[in-house]
């Protein structure tokens, strides 16, 4: 009998969907498997997210040591807002130094986005984001830090804590921010439910829409060489392609 392919996530300690998100997504043997990574403070809030972000990073080296245990093809870290405070330069010598110390491919939900846009031909991007005005600003910068044109952004309004936002409010946001100019629209965050409305959203945009979500799941697949197409949530994990994703970062 076949091994099966398994694949490690690293999710913030109050965040309800990533692990129900994974699962739908997963293909027929590939298992996964999740750490929740440290983090103090109301989980979701907007308010004290950066210091959230900092927290997860400072143990990340523990975390990573743990999940590294059940020997998985690739780990990935299930939180978009993190390289937004780690930055380019920061994120890069976090990965090189995670993949040194564990022996394994060590990914992010950031950079998985990062790929996804360049294998979907998109340079210009329509951005949505569960966060602050702070944090979104934030968030564009990172985008425009690699090379790619925000041509529109926004956030969703009345936030009380991510978690608890809906795939219908999700939705709308995408299609308050598309507009023509925009090759793709990006849904950051990996809190915020997404992967449901993809393929409705594309069908109603006639454009590329991929979440945080689908990009870490496409790429992770990519890193362990699962070449399954996953229908119903958007072209990007259709139509994986060749994975030109394998390679490092």
């Amino acid at each position: 009998m076949k091994r099966p392919i398994r694949l490690g996530f690293l999710v913030p300690p109050g965040n309800p969907t990533v692990e129900p998100e994974m699962m739908r997504l997963a293909p027929a043997g590939v298992t996964l498997h999740f750490t929740r990574m440290v983090a103090h403070g109301e989980a979701g809030s907007h308010a004290g997210q950066e210091e959230r972000n900092r927290s997860q990073i400072a143990h990340l080296d523990e975390n990573v040591a743990l999940l590294a245990m059940v020997k998985p093809a690739v780990i990935v870290l299930a939180h978009t807002a993190s390289s937004y405070t780690l930055g380019k330069e920061g994120e890069a010598r976090l990965i090189e130094r995670l993949e040194r110390s564990s022996g394994i491919s060590f990914i992010t939900a950031f950079g998985s986005v990062i790929r996804a846009l360049a294998h979907l031909g998109a340079q210009r991007v329509a951005l949505a984001t569960p966060y602050s005005n702070e944090a979104t600003l934030r968030s564009k910068a990172h985008l425009e830090a690699h090379g790619l044109e925000v041509v529109a952004w926004g956030n969703l309004d009345q936030v009380k804590n991510i978690y608890e936002e809906t795939p219908e409010r999700a939705y709308a946001l995408a299609r308050r921010v598309d507009v023509p100019a925009a090759q793709a629209v990006f849904m950051s965050g990996v809190g915020m439910p997404t992967i449901e409305v993809l393929g409705p959203l594309e069908r109603d945009l006639g454009k590329p829409v991929l979440s945080s979500a689908a990009a870490m799941m496409w790429h992770a697949l990519g890193v362990a060489q699962v070449g399954v197409p996953i229908a119903g949530y958007g072209s990007l994990l259709s139509n994986p392609g060749d994975f030109p994703c394998v390679a490092k970062p």
